[in-house]
């Protein structure tokens, strides 16, 4: 397993699934205000520009290609200008497909807004915000976004939500490499490798002397490496990795308890159930039943 493959998992595991929520036609005057919500945000400047600053911060503009997302839903705001931004939100008219128009005056920039669910939260480690400037990697699917909310067709909401979900990883892809974030960390060659053993066979009774074993390092190597990249020891990650694991198998498997946990490296539902609790708050049947309701 790469790197790539990690971090392919780790979003699939989470559940994370996008939604695209509008296309902002703005003319001037305008401001649009966003409370804290419980889902990650996104917003695209596709044409024009256009000022944005969450909550307590300076306000900062935004051109065309630029993208940015709000890992935990921070409170923010855009608008046509810095002075604007501490207006509450102006009128929108609804212009069909998805579409909004807000301000006065002819359109002057279009924004593509969109949210992230997720099971179980991808982005601990990440800022409360990510920008990325003229994003040349996210052009092709941004144009193709805009395309649809234009001239929507059969299925476009389908074809909209697949895109808005490959523009997540495009983002991550482009930002995170230079990052000294979660997944960042994985640009650290041993803690890089070690993180995708564990992911490729998480079952495995792994120790910290058998990961670093197979890691080519010493164990303090190992231990010294994930504390100053994760902040956590290889046995904690693990853990939490296997939770996710089950976490994903119990919403979406009939399998039993006894499977799940072997699938995850217990040899007893008792241990993994108590595992699971610890780390979920919920014992596992209980996660299973609110999951599927």
């Amino acid at each position: 397993m790469t790197q790539a493959d990690v971090l392919e998992d780790v979003l699939a595991v989470t559940g994370v699934r996008g939604v695209l929520g509008a296309r902002i036609d703005a003319g001037d005057d305008w401001a649009w205000h966003a409370c804290e919500v419980s889902t990650a945000a996104f917003h695209a400047v596709t044409h024009g520009s256009a000022w944005f600053s969450v909550a307590g911060g300076e306000p900062f503009e935004l051109r065309a290609g630029d993208v940015i997302l709000l890992p935990h839903g921070t409170e923010h705001a855009l608008g046509s200008d810095p002075r604007v931004l501490e207006r509450t939100s102006s009128m929108a008219e609804d212009a069909g497909a998805g579409v909004y128009r807000i301000g006065s005056g002819a359109t002057r920039a279009h924004i593509l807004c969109a949210h992230y669910e997720y099971d179980t939260p991808p982005f601990a480690s990440l800022p409360d915000l990510v920008v990325l400037r003229g994003a040349d990697e996210l052009e092709d699917t941004l144009r193709l976004i805009a395309r649809e909310l234009v001239d929507p067709r059969p299925a476009t909401a389908v074809i909209l939500n697949s895109m808005v979900d490959v523009l997540l990883v495009q983002l991550l892809r482009a930002w995170l490499p230079t990052q000294p974030s979660w997944l960042g960390a994985l640009r650290d060659p041993v803690v890089g490798a070690a993180v995708a053993k564990l992911h490729a066979d998480p079952a495995r009774d792994w120790t910290t002397a058998t990961l670093a074993r197979e890691t080519a390092v010493s164990r303090a190597t190992l231990t010294r490496r994930f504390a100053s990249t994760l902040g956590e020891s290889p046995g904690a990650y693990l853990t939490r990795w296997r939770m996710d694991l089950a976490a994903r198998r119990l919403r979406d498997s009939d399998d039993s308890l006894e499977q799940v946990a072997a699938a995850v490296g217990y040899t007893s539902v008792y241990a993994f159930s108590r595992a699971f609790s610890r780390a979920r708050a919920v014992p596992p049947g209980r996660f299973r039943a609110a999951a599927r309701v």
